[in-house]
């Protein structure tokens, strides 16, 4: 279970230093394979490989001829790079993922149960602030009963 917001850096060479409460799950779950790919809200997502690939069968099956299937593919599929945590714990975020999202070199590491959001420091704040405007309308349909 990965959870938590973790404001980090990339070095010169575009790696992310994985935290390293998270890197042992991240070996034993995948070998220390991860899948990096792009969003629709213009962050990235990180997937341990075995969690990834259910939901990358999922969109390869959608017909390649509908128009906001094969846009989702073009996204998911289309930006999905396989990286190894080298022996630091470190995840090459390639350039144009890196591009994609707008990472410089503040970003956050965001849990999200069975994989990671990155976020530019930019990004993450717009976020944030979405947050605050919908005040009491934050909780969406089915949830309105949750006790906090």
């Amino acid at each position: 279970m990965y959870q938590g917001a973790a404001a980090l850096n990339l070095d010169a060479k575009g790696r992310l230093a994985v935290p390293s409460r998270h890197r042992e799950s991240l070996a034993a779950v995948a070998n220390g394979t991860l899948v990096l790919t792009a969003h629709p809200h213009r962050c990235l997502l990180i997937y341990p490989l075995p969690a990834w690939e259910p939901i990358r069968d999922r969109v390869l099956q959608a017909p390649s001829l509908e128009q906001q299937s094969a846009l989702l593919k073009r996204l998911l599929v289309g930006f999905a790079r396989e990286e190894e945590l080298d022996a630091a714990g470190r995840v090459l975020i390639a350039p144009e993922l890196r591009q994609y999202a707008g990472l410089e070199k503040e970003v956050w590491l965001v849990g999200q149960g069975n994989h990671f959001e990155l976020w530019s420091a930019a990004g993450w704040m717009q976020q944030q602030e979405a947050i605050f405007a919908l005040g009491d309308k934050l909780l969406p349909p089915g949830l309105e009963t949750l006790a906090l």
